[in-house]
C-alpha cells in the first residue's frame, strides 16, 4: 500500500490517492465540438488546425473504458469525469454513456460542462442518470464580462440555467453535487469573491477557483507569460503522470488532459488496455524523465510551461480533493 512521502526526496511518485496499479482518475474526452470560443481556450484556434475534425467519442469505447474500471479500479479510480477538447451536451450518445458508467464503473461520474445546454429536459435528463457531480464552467460574475472571455455565451441564459439546475436538484433530493467553476484572468480580476459568494447563496455545493494555465502553450501569449515567470525557478515534475490516463474523440490514449496538437499520444486503445499503458515501459519511462527534469525524449512536457499548475496531494487543495471529500460524506 502507498503511503504519504516522509521527505522532499521521495514527494514525488506514488503515494496517497496515486497508485502504480491503475490511475486514479479516467479522464474520457467526449468530443471536439464546442459552441462556445472562450479566449483562454484553444479551441478556436484547434477548431482551425490539422488536427480538428469534429470527432466524437465512440460509445463502444466508452464501455469498454468504464468495464476496464469496474475490473480494475476499484479502490482506485476516484472518478471517471466526462469533459474535454469540446462541449460534452454535444455528443449525440452522451447521457448513454454517463448512464452506462454510473451503473456499470464502481466509482464516482462526473460531468464538465459549460452550462448553455442546460434546458428544463436534459436537466431531468441528467439527474435521471445520477451524476456524483456535475461542473459548470462559467468563469464571470458580471455579465460583459462573461460575454468577452465566453465568446458567442450569454450569462443571464447560463445563470438561468444553473439556478434551474440547483433547485431541481433539491427538489428531487437528488445527491448529485453542483460545482461552479471560475478560471481566475485578467479580464475577471476582482470578481472571485462575488462569484463565489452568489453561487454559496444561490445553492451551489462548491465553487471550484482555477489558474489559469495555457493548455500546455497552445494559448501562446499565456505560455509565453507563464515562461517569463518560471525562467528562474526549478521545475517540478508534473503531477499528471502518476494520477490520470485520458482515453481522446480519436480513441487514443494520452497522458496530458491540456493536449492540443496530439503530442501526449501514447497508443490506440482499441488494441490494448488501460491498464497495461499505466503499467508500461513508455510510463516508467515518463515518470523518470519529470523525476530528473530531462526531457530529450519527452519534448512535449519539456516544452510545456504549465508544470507548476498541477498540486500533488501534499500541496494543497485539489479538484480530487473536493471529490474525495464528496465521496467520505456519502460513506459517513
Amino acid at each position: 500500500m502507498s503511503t504519504t512521502p516522509t521527505n522532499e526526496k521521495v514527494r514525488y511518485g506514488f503515494y496517497g490517492r496515486l497508485s502504480p496499479d491503475f490511475p486514479s482518475q479516467i479522464i474520457i474526452d467526449s468530443t471536439e465540438l464546442c459552441n462556445l470560443a472562450c479566449i483562454h481556450c484553444p479551441h478556436p484556434a484547434f477548431k482551425q488546425s490539422e488536427h480538428y475534425a469534429g470527432r466524437s467519442q465512440d460509445p463502444a469505447l466508452n464501455k469498454k473504458i468504464v468495464d476496464e474500471v469496474r475490473e480494475h479500479g476499484k479502490g482506485i479510480t476516484q472518478y471517471i469525469r466526462y469533459t474535454g477538447e469540446g462541449e460534452p451536451l454535444l455528443h449525440r450518445y452522451i447521457y448513454d454513456m454517463m448512464d452506462y458508467a454510473v451503473k456499470n464503473s464502481g466509482t464516482m461520474v462526473t460531468l464538465t460542462t459549460n452550462g448553455t445546454l442546460l434546458t428544463k429536459p436534459r436537466i431531468e435528463k441528467l439527474l435521471d442518470i445520477g451524476l456524483g457531480v456535475i461542473d459548470i464552467s462559467t468563469d464571470a460574475f458580471k455579465d460583459e464580462t462573461y460575454a468577452t472571455i465566453r465568446v458567442n455565451g450569454e450569462l443571464p441564459v447560463v445563470r438561468q440555467n444553473i439556478l434551474n439546475l440547483i433547485a431541481r436538484n433539491k427538489e428531487r433530493g437528488s445527491k448529485t453535487k453542483i460545482i461552479l467553476s471560475f478560471i481566475e484572468q485578467p479580464q475577471n480580476e476582482g470578481e472571485g469573491p462575488l462569484f463565489e459568494k452568489f453561487w454559496k447563496e444561490a445553492g451551489a455545493d462548491y465553487v471550484v477557483v482555477r489558474r489559469l494555465h495555457s493548455g500546455a502553450g497552445a494559448v501562446k501569449n499565456l505560455a509565453d507569460d507563464l515562461a517569463k515567470d518560471d525562467a528562474n525557478k526549478e521545475r517540478t515534475p508534473c503531477l499528471y503522470p502518476w494520477e490520470r490516463i485520458i482515453v481522446n474523440p480519436r480513441g487514443e490514449l494520452v497522458f496530458c488532459p491540456q493536449d492540443w496538437v496530439h503530442g501526449s499520444v501514447i497508443t490506440d486503445y482499441r488494441t490494448t488496455t488501460i491498464k497495461e499503458v499505466w503499467q508500461s515501459q513508455f510510463y516508467k519511462e515518463l515518470r523518470e524523465a519529470h523525476t530528473c527534469n530531462k526531457y530529450g525524449k519527452h519534448a512535449f512536457c519539456g516544452n510545456c510551461p504549465d508544470w507548476k499548475q498541477t498540486r500533488w496531494p501534499d500541496e494543497g487543495r485539489s479538484y480530487a480533493n473536493m471529490v474525495e471529500e464528496f465521496k467520505n460524506r456519502e460513506i459517513s
